[in-house]
C-alpha cells in the first residue's frame, strides 16, 4: 500500500494525501475526513525513511549509554522514554560497555537516522567522542565534555560524597572507609574525591581507606568482605560506597560475616535506587534525580533540535539529597564503642564524638557507682 493508492482512493493529489499525513492546516476539513478515513481503512502506514528524505525529519534520537544493566540505567531510560513519547520522539538505543570503540562504532550507525544524540559517557574526554557530527545537536549527561558547543546535564558526584561523609561524621564515626567505581568513570572520580576532600576537612587525623570496586553487586560484596573481616586492617565504623548497588553488595557482605548493620558496622550508598528502600536494613543514600536527569537531556535536545544553531551551550548541575535511612542510624555513642571494638587506636580527645561540637550533649555520661553496702553483722550464737 503507498500513498498513490490512497490518492486515488479518495480521488484527491498525492500532494493533499501528502499534507494531512504530515499534518499541514491547508487542506479543506472534507477533503482531509476523506483521506483520513481511506488512511484507516487501507491500514495505510507512511514510509518513514521516505518522509525523512522530503521533510529532512525522522523523529528519532539516538541515546548511547555505557551499560543497560542496574538500577540506575533502568530509571534513566524511564526518564528518557516518558520525556520522549510527550515530545513526539522516537528513541533509537544503544550501549557501549564502557568501550570507546564500541561507542564510536554506535556514533556511526546511528549517522542519519537520528535528528540528536544523547551521551553518557563518565569514561571518555572530548577526544574520546571523535566521532561524533558537529552538525548534530548532541546533550551530554554526567560526561567530562565542556566543548563549548553541547549542552550538558550532570550529577554534583563531589558535593554528593562530601555530604554523605559529613552526616557519618555527624553521627559519632571516626573511621570511615569508601568504596568506589572504576578508575576511569568520572562519577567514581568525583565521588571519590568528595569523600577524601571531606574526609580532611571534618576529620584531620583520620586515614582515608578506599577499596576499588566497579559498581556492581559483586565488587561492593567483595569488599565489604575485605572491610567486614578486618584481616589486614581493623573493621570500619562505616562503609560509604560509590553507588548504591555496591553499598547492597556490601550489606549482604556484612549479613554473611554475622555482623549487624549498622550496630557493627554502618553502610551507605549513592543514587537512591528503588531497590534502597526495600532492602534489610534500608539503605541511606544520596538521592539523584535520576528520571528528571533524562527527562530534562531529552527537553534540551529537542529545543536544540528545533532550533538548530541558535541553542547555546548549557551546563546544568543537578544537587543530590541526603535520604536517610536504617543502614546507618548508630548514634554517636555506639559509634564510638563500635570504633573502640574495631581497636583504630585513636586516643586524640579532638577525634572522640564527647569533645566534637556537632555531636555535644547527645552523650550522657554514666552515673558514678555507688561503694557497695556491707552486709549486717550477725550475732554469733554462743555454744551450751
Amino acid at each position: 500500500m503507498t500513498i498513490t493508492d490512497v490518492a486515488r482512493e479518495a480521488r484527491v493529489s498525492v500532494a493533499s494525501v501528502s499534507r494531512v499525513v504530515n499534518g499541514h492546516a491547508n487542506v479543506l476539513p472534507e477533503t482531509r475526513q476523506r483521506i483520513t478515513e481511506v488512511i484507516d481503512r487501507l491500514r495505510y502506514v507512511p514510509h518513514t525513511a521516505a518522509r525523512s528524505l522530503a521533510t529532512r525529519r525522522t523523529h528519532v534520537i539516538g541515546v548511547l549509554l555505557p551499560d543497560l544493566y542496574g538500577g540506575f540505567f533502568s530509571e534513566l531510560i524511564r526518564g528518557i522514554d516518558a520525556a520522549a513519547r510527550e515530545l513526539g520522539l522516537h528513541v533509537l538505543l544503544s550501549s557501549s560497555h564502557g568501550d570507546a570503540t564500541e561507542m564510536a562504532a554506535a556514533i556511526r550507525a546511528m549517522r542519519g537516522r537520528v535528528e540528536g544524540l544523547l551521551v553518557l559517557a563518565p569514561q571518555l574526554d572530548a577526544a574520546g567522542l571523535g566521532e561524533l557530527d558537529a552538525e548534530v545537536p548532541t546533550v551530554f549527561m554526567n560526561s567530562r565534555v565542556d566543548d563549548g558547543v553541547s549542552s550538558s546535564l550532570a550529577i554534583d558526584s563531589y558535593g554528593g560524597a562530601r555530604a554523605m561523609v559529613r552526616h557519618l561524621v555527624a553521627r559519632g564515626h571516626r573511621t570511615i572507609a569508601h568504596v568506589t567505581g572504576p578508575f576511569d568513570n568520572f562519577d567514581s572520580h568525583e565521588r571519590e574525591r568528595g569523600y577524601r576532600d571531606e574526609l580532611a576537612a571534618s576529620l584531620p587525623r583520620a586515614r582515608p581507606r578506599v577499596v576499588r570496586g566497579d559498581f556492581t553487586e559483586t565488587s561492593g560484596y567483595a569488599a565489604g568482605r575485605e572491610l567486614c573481616a578486618g584481616a589486614k586492617l581493623p573493621r570500619p565504623a562505616a562503609v560509604f560506597a560509590a553507588n548504591d548497588v555496591m553499598a547492597i553488595g556490601c550489606l549482604a557482605a556484612a549479613g554473611a560475616l554475622g555482623l549487624g548493620v549498622p550496630g557493627d558496622i554502618a553502610v551507605a550508598g549513592f543514587d537512591d535506587i528503588p531497590l534502597a528502600a526495600y532492602v534489610r536494613p534500608t539503605l541511606t543514600t544520596m538521592r539523584v534525580p535520576i528520571v528528571e536527569l533524562g527527562r530534562g537531556a531529552v527537553t534540551r535536545l529537542a529545543a536544540a533540535i528545533a532550533e538548530p544553531g541558535t541553542a547555546r551551550a548549557v551546563t546544568t548541575t543537578l544537587a543530590p539529597e541526603l535520604v536517610v535511612r536504617e543502614s546507618c542510624d548508630a548514634a554517636p555513642s555506639r559509634a564510638k564503642s563500635i570504633n573502640r571494638r574495631a581497636g583504630d587506636g585513636d586516643h586524640d580527645d579532638q577525634q572522640h564524638p564527647r569533645n566534637d561540637p556537632r555531636t555535644r550533649g547527645e552523650r550522657r555520661p554514666a552515673a558514678a557507682a555507688a561503694p557497695p553496702t556491707p552486709p549486717p553483722r550477725r550475732r554469733a550464737r554462743r555454744r551450751t
